[in-house]
């Protein structure tokens, strides 16, 4: 999802500054609300945890150069569901930073594209997710059929900011919709495995997680836990 440089240049980036403030702003607004429910350290651990992962993601699991952008497995479905939305946010908007300074500073300039493509796509999923899932259905009680639709819809929103962006930046041109179709194509492939990792991943927690108690590393919703 990193869109390649060059795609949007120019007065064109100041867009992505505006997108980016938006949506870290919300990021903000949820992790207040996440402060007051759950408290400090609980959003600092669950933060710390989500940028490892989201570091991992990038640099660690396999990724590859495709049209206008990179195809990743970055398991955004994962981190909404075990540390909850606002770490969740913070973890992917910190590990695209420290990828982007340590290991691709020529991703930096296209920061604020990226980050948004990450955090509004995660809130579409958070929203959807409110939808799928019925209130008092603990995370752990997920089907596949409701995991495959959050996979869809964090892809598909991913997708879609990224055909956004290079439309932007380079119009409706044959070569240009060519690149876009080619990365839309090898993204949504992901789809196929996300949702067994996503559930391998519920399985693995909720069964070190006592279902009833809360813990500090996790989001309350994984079993409906009671303080």
């Amino acid at each position: 999802m990193h869109i390649e440089a060059g795609v949007v240049q120019g007065a064109k980036m100041l867009l992505s500054y505006g997108t980016a403030a938006g949506v870290i702003g919300m990021g903000a607004k949820l992790a207040l609300e996440h402060i007051k429910e759950n408290g400090a350290l609980s959003l600092l651990i669950k933060t710390i945890i989500s940028t490892i992962l989201v570091f991992v993601f990038f640099e660690v699991f396999p990724h590859y150069p495709i049209g206008i952008s990179e195809v990743h497995l970055i398991l955004g479905t994962t981190l909404l569901l075990v540390f909850g939305v606002a770490p969740a946010m913070i973890g992917l908007a910190l590990g695209l930073l420290i990828q982007g300074i340590t290991v691709a500073q020529f991703d930096l300039p296209q920061y604020g594209i990226n980050v948004t493509t990450l955090l509004a796509s995660m809130l579409i999923l958070n929203y959807a997710t409110q939808k799928i899932v019925p209130a008092g259905t603990a995370y752990k009680d997920i089907t596949y059929s409701q995991m495959l639709k959050m996979s869809v819809i964090w892809e598909g929103a991913i997708v879609s900011w990224v055909a956004f962006w290079a439309f932007y930046g380079q119009g409706f041109g044959a070569e240009n919709l060519q690149e876009i179709a080619t990365f839309s194509g090898a993204y949504m492939l992901v789809v196929i495995i996300e949702p067994f990792i996503d559930l391998a991943v519920l399985a693995l927690v909720k069964a070190f997680y006592k279902s009833g108690s809360c813990n500090i590393f996790f989001n309350k919703r994984l079993t409906n836990c009671k303080v």
